[in-house]
């Protein structure tokens, strides 16, 4: 890795509460991911960069023109880029990975970077509890349902969307954003049992909005990384140390 860094962030929620409210925040991470290029190895996005994204098989949702062309340079440049869906982009296809040459992951990923063994994810439906996401999960993300979804013109479909993400939270679940303590935060019991069967030096995920770290055991640790609507928070990992920044 040489002098260059690892980075994450997650949970942007860009379009949210309205465009127009957002476009400050999503000048911000631009500004970052302009900054963070100068010595990225890599970076990785865990998912809500949209607070809503659905693909018809010619349509996109409009905006977010000024991030989508700084991920679009900066891949082309040669920085590895890579998306982990979350459960308000959980509809994405395979935009990114056709026009921006970006891989997507709709789930968990294991990495290693200089000895160091990752579990990489957004963190939604992971660990004991929260049935009644888990079971809304399973009905948004039914081929079916998105069929149906498609039907509507997007007019209609995008800001049904938008309203029941933003207004009645069905998508995103109804989480206060405090520390619940260890034996509560479902991630931290989802990690401590991956660690019965596996060893992970780091495991990184987002969906809390709360910046965390946890030291698991003598050797792992969990990071959540916080979200880029209050914190501004990411992940710097050096080859070594796995640190959380406020930007």
């Amino acid at each position: 890795m040489s002098t260059k860094k690892i980075y994450f962030a997650s949970d942007q929620h860009l379009g949210a509460p309205t465009p127009e409210i957002s476009f400050p925040r999503e000048q911000k991470f631009v500004q970052w991911l302009d900054e963070v290029k100068q010595d990225a190895e890599a970076i990785f996005l865990l998912g809500d960069l949209f607070d809503f994204w659905f693909e018809y098989k010619t349509v996109v949702p409009k905006g977010f023109v000024r991030v989508l062309g700084k991920l679009a340079e900066i891949k082309d440049s040669g920085i590895p880029i890579y998306f982990f869906v979350g459960n308000h982009d959980l509809w994405m296809g395979d935009y990114f990975e056709k026009e921006l040459n970006i891989p997507v992951y709709h789930d968990n990923k294991e990495f290693t970077f200089n000895g160091k063994t990752f579990l990489i994810g957004h963190g939604d439906g992971k660990g004991p509890g929260d049935m009644g996401y888990k079971r809304m999960k399973k009905v948004f993300t039914n081929p079916f349902s998105k069929w149906l979804f498609r039907w509507l013109h997007p007019d209609v479909g995008v800001r049904l969307a938008q309203y029941l993400s933003v207004k009645n939270k069905l998508i995103s679940g109804s989480e206060d954003v405090k520390f619940l303590g260890e034996d509560n935060e479902w991630l931290v019991q989802y990690c401590k049992r991956k660690l019965e069967t596996k060893h992970y030096d780091f495991f990184v995920f987002g969906h809390r909005h709360l910046p965390m770290e946890i030291q698991l055991n003598e050797q792992s640790k969990y990071i959540n990384l916080g979200d880029w609507i209050g914190y501004f928070t990411y992940g710097a990992f050096d080859g070594e140390k796995f640190e959380l920044k406020k930007y």
